[in-house]
């Protein structure tokens, strides 16, 4: 997909930079696989805020996505390519022989009209979907289980992907685009390719009403903010904070590990790449 820019009629026209969808289906989608949403304006069942700055929006329809793919030795056909508004990527509406419908993650490369397939020893092509232990090592791959019948968990975002790096025993090596090298299951399953969108990157939105389209409310620096409310507030005049950053309830907002899943930490060979 290219990128689509606009003249600068306006001041946030200016700075749009848009993804090109005139391949994408402009219809609805398929409506036994799709329900409407409720906006919950980040309150829980209470009506309290758990997660801040989120509000309003345009409505967007919830599209049933496959991750499991577990309808063997089927051929489908790519119906058509759809825009997804909950992700990064484009979704893809598959027909299987048996005439079923089902929605996967679009891979790269992939068309309106190719056939895929699911199973063991199939094709190494884009879209085809097997056990890990039958995809040869540095074939890019997405939609990765972490146990078998688990259903896709990694490398699901627009133009991300993963390599296999190698068979250790009874598990592959995978190699993810963070950097992070980690063991899977050999039976667990990936899809062939790497995710499509991969220009979703390079957007920029142009102006603030956009992010309102999508929920997302403004937010205010906690330096401009009493003390009673965040720990960056107070002070006499403008103050930078005056202390390591921090979240509202005082966690660190740099560098600080949050993980806590010591059950899988055997798995994880190499962590991923540190930021700058």
């Amino acid at each position: 997909m290219a990128l689509k820019t606009f003249k600068s009629y306006t001041k946030s026209s200016r700075g749009t930079v848009l993804v090109e969808r005139k391949n994408i289906w402009k219809g609805k989608p398929l409506k036994s696989l799709s329900y409407g949403q409720i906006s919950t304006g980040g309150r829980n069942n209470l009506g309290r805020i758990t997660s801040r700055h989120r509000g309003a929006g345009h409505k967007q329809k919830y599209r049933q996505i496959d991750f499991y793919r577990k309808k063997d030795n089927v051929e489908a056909k790519i119906e058509r390519i759809e825009y997804d508004p909950n992700r990064s990527s484009y979704v893809a509406l598959i027909k299987y022989s048996d005439n079923q419908m089902s929605y996967i993650i679009a891979p790269n490369g992939i068309n309106k009209g190719d056939k895929i397939v699911s199973g063991r020893n199939k094709e190494i092509k884009i879209g085809n979907c097997m056990p890990l232990s039958d995809i040869p090592a540095g074939t890019d791959i997405h939609n990765i289980e972490l146990s078998a019948n688990g259903g896709g968990k990694l490398a699901r975002s627009a133009g991300s992907s993963a390599q296999i790096s190698g068979i250790d025993d009874n598990y592959c090596v995978i190699k993810l685009a963070s950097g992070e090298i980690r063991k899977i299951i050999s039976t667990a399953r990936a899809t062939i390719g790497s995710v499509s969108n991969s220009d979703h990157q390079n957007i920029k939105i142009g102006k603030a009403g956009r992010n309102r389209w999508k929920g997302i409310r403004p937010q205010s620096r906690g330096v401009v903010m009493n003390p009673v409310d965040h720990p960056h507030g107070g002070g006499e005049g403008k103050t930078s904070g005056g202390r390591d950053p921090v979240s509202p309830w005082g966690q660190s907002a740099k560098g600080l590990k949050t993980r806590h899943n010591k059950k899988t930490d055997k798995y994880i060979i190499s962590r991923r790449k540190k930021r700058n």
